[in-house]
């Protein structure tokens, strides 16, 4: 009962913003796959690529669009007690949408999907190119938007625990054993080897549209002078800084560490500004995925 009022609790919180952009990555994850991977026989990953496999060796009624719903929607359903009412719902529905455009665009619209892709004709690399890259745009979409396309990452978050690996070595290994059957059941390794292309472009641009283009950089600056170097820092970025109390290993003196986040534009200026006020301060620079405040 606990669990179901928790359930509800998260429902009550869904945005339809979310729903409008998970219908816009839906549109493209199937525009990606439909129009780039699938008509000249390439996969996608996960269980989009294993969809696009099942339905080349079954009957033609067998789709790829009621493969992408009949292994879908059981992974995220079994996930609900993992992930939340609000991740399933916007993934079934981002999930939904991607099949319906996906039947719509190869049995319905006036689009020839049934030799080459309409775009980039056979030509193996572009389509491998493309295709994981729109496709990415549209998982990475998804993913931003509170949901995920793909069931394999369900999986990925239950399992890869219980093995001791990390959620993205699980998918990648998932991955691997995909393109080895498809090479198995297609008895070649043409094919498979250019869907791994579309599994790199695809896996590079998730990172780009969910962590953005431009990563910000978290800066741990070890000084003397914290004061002068946070206010300076302050002044000329027009943001704040936090200032952390620490003991020197060695001299077992008093340090402070200034935590700082710039953009990759900004390090020069912050470095100027650090080596004029305290030349043997001590600097690390490391990538921040995201930056955002709770209530936003």
């Amino acid at each position: 009962m606990k669990r179901f009022q928790g359930y509800l609790s998260e429902l009550k919180g869904l945005r339809w913003q979310n729903f409008v952009f998970l219908f816009i990555a839906g549109c493209i994850n199937a525009f990606g796959v439909t129009v780039f991977l699938a008509p000249v026989n390439l996969y996608d990953s996960g269980i989009s690529g294993t969809s696009i496999l099942l339905s080349q060796i079954t009957p033609d009624y067998m789709t790829l669009s009621v493969f992408l719903v009949l292994l879908n929607i059981p992974l995220f359903l079994f996930g609900l007690k993992k992930q939340g009412a609000a991740f399933t719902v916007y993934s079934l529905f981002a999930v939904l949408v991607y099949s319906i455009v996906s039947w719509l665009i190869t049995d319905i619209l006036p689009i020839d999907v049934s030799m080459a892709s309409p775009l980039a004709g056979e030509d193996l690399l572009l389509c491998a190119l493309f295709g994981g890259i729109i496709s990415g745009v549209g998982s990475g979409l998804t993913l931003r938007s509170g949901g995920a396309i793909d069931g394999v990452e369900v999986m990925a978050v239950i399992f890869a625990k219980r093995l001791n690996i990390t959620v993205g070595t699980f998918v990648m290994i998932y991955n691997v054993i995909l393109y080895i059957t498809c090479g198995i059941v297609i008895q070649s390794w043409i094919l498979p080897l250019y869907s791994i292309v579309t599994y790199a472009a695809g896996l590079k641009t998730v990172d780009f549209v969910v962590e953005g283009f431009d990563r910000s950089k978290e800066v741990m600056i070890v000084t003397d002078k914290a004061e002068k170097i946070s206010k300076a820092l302050m002044k000329e970025f027009d943001c704040g800084t936090t200032k952390i109390a620490a003991l020197g290993g060695y001299s077992n003196a008093e340090k402070t560490i200034i935590y700082f986040v710039v953009n990759r534009f900004q390090i020069s200026r912050m470095r100027n500004i650090i080596h004029t006020i305290d030349p043997k301060a001590f600097v690390t620079i490391s990538d921040v995925a995201d930056v955002f405040k709770a209530n936003d």
